[in-house]
């Protein structure tokens, strides 16, 4: 019976592991040494028009590709990939915050070729974004 049992819960699990995936993340505060220090680096902002007119990273590339769930969202992302991939700089996702969207934006790279050493997503995206940003 406890075989059964184990094994009844590890094919519950299957699913919810095949799915668990590591991101590299990048913290609020390494974030801003690299802008401080003028750190080469891609910055890919997806989040919304309003949220990026309020207030975006310096160097952002604005995507509004928020929440990038369609193929118009990916599209968005598609017309900077010659850019990305013709660096080899690091590249920060930055979302709103730092999950979902990141994490599509994410996967969505790494299926176009871009080697995931350098993709980052921002923690806790622009919400948790503690510093003084750019607007519009």
């Amino acid at each position: 019976m406890k075989k059964l049992t184990l094994a009844a819960l590890f094919l519950m699990l299957l699913p919810v592991l095949a799915w668990a995936h590591d991101y590299n993340f990048i913290s609020q505060e390494a974030m801003k040494a690299k802008l401080d220090k003028n750190e080469a680096v891609n910055i890919v902002d997806i989040c919304p028009i309003d949220q990026f007119a309020k207030g975006h990273l310096p160097g952002s590339v604005e995507t509004n590709a928020y929440p990038v769930k369609t193929e118009e969202d990916r599209n968005k992302l598609q017309a900077i990939l010659p850019d990305l991939s013709s660096s080899t700089d690091g590249i920060v996702i930055i979302c709103p915050a730092g999950r979902g969207g990141a994490k599509r934006t994410y996967e969505y790279y790494k299926s176009q070729g871009i080697d995931e050493s350098r993709l980052f997503i921002l923690e806790n995206g622009m919400n948790g974004w503690p510093y003084q940003t750019e607007s519009k």
